[in-house]
């Protein structure tokens, strides 16, 4: 498979101007392009989406996710072995240095988190769980065990929530869902046509969507009442990072505890319901 600089570099002459303008970008910020949507790359390049539609298809890609890959790909190639960790005081790959590198990376990634967390959102997002009849907590792909992670926690403490596995299933239930209703959808990229063939029907009938995702431009944000940003960056090349699950997670946690926080006495009465069901279970 031939390298994606090589590859700008045999269509360069051939592109239009404006896809040139993504060209040069990408040659100039190949690590940091791998993260971004194609809505924020077009931002970035100052260019129409389509342009960059345009531009994938001129080297050889059928889509940006192709694209995203091949950035990816050329990113881990041109550096040092991505596993290794070196110590700062013997300078050598160790365990304990990878450790803490993973530590850090994590950290990071709640860090950013909080930094990114709009209170007016959250609150948002809580009255929308709140008022709401049902809500159902889908996920797809790597993101799916977050939301069942999500019901879970929430099922401790109201039995309003639900959650089904299945992609096919999730948009049934989602053409069923009337205004009384709500959505918590958990999308990393916000971007999967799936996330959207959920989302839409669920809008189309008036139910209210929160999304958790990292992406704020994305086709899933667009559906959304209420946007809750995760931080963690990605790799194309290593989905279903630690790191970025961590974020999603920190996220849920804040919006149980703040639904919690709504209504204290219903909470505890719940929650010694679920604890006595289950004492059998831990004697």
């Amino acid at each position: 498979m031939p390298d994606l600089m090589l590859q700008i570099e045999s269509a360069y002459d051939k592109l239009t101007p404006a896809a040139r303008k993504v060209a040069d970008y990408l040659r100039s910020h190949c690590d940091e392009a791998q993260y971004l949507s194609i809505t924020e790359l077009a931002q970035a390049c100052e260019v129409a989406e389509a342009t960059v539609f345009r531009f994938c298809r001129a080297l050889g890609f059928s889509g940006y996710n192709d694209l995203k890959l091949a950035l990816a790909r050329h990113s881990l190639l041109s550096a040092a072995n991505p596993y290794q960790a070196y110590s700062e005081t013997s300078k050598e790959d160790t365990v304990e240095a990878m450790c803490r590198q993973l530590y850090n990376t994590n950290i990071e990634a709640l860090t950013q988190t909080l930094n990114l967390l709009d209170e007016k959102t959250l609150c948002r997002a809580v009255d929308i769980f709140v008022k709401a009849g049902r809500v159902m907590c889908f996920g797809y792909g790597g993101s799916m065990p977050v939301a069942q992670k999500a019901w879970t926690r929430f099922l401790t403490v109201s039995p309003k929530f639900f959650t089904i596995q299945d992609t096919h299933m999730q948009i049934m239930a989602s053409s069923l869902l009337d205004k009384d209703d709500a959505l918590l959808m958990v999308s990393y990229s916000g971007s999967p046509e799936e996330t959207e063939s959920v989302l839409q029907p669920a809008r189309q009938r008036g139910a209210k969507v929160v999304l958790i995702t990292h992406d704020p431009h994305s086709p899933a944000a667009r559906l959304s009442d209420a946007v809750l940003l995760c931080g963690g960056n990605e790799k194309p090349l290593r989905a279903g990072s630690i790191a970025a699950h961590m974020a999603m997670l920190f996220v849920v946690d804040m919006l149980v505890n703040e639904f919690c926080r709504r209504d204290m006495e219903t909470t505890m009465q719940n929650k010694d319901r679920v604890t006595q069901a289950l004492s059998s279970r831990h004697q």
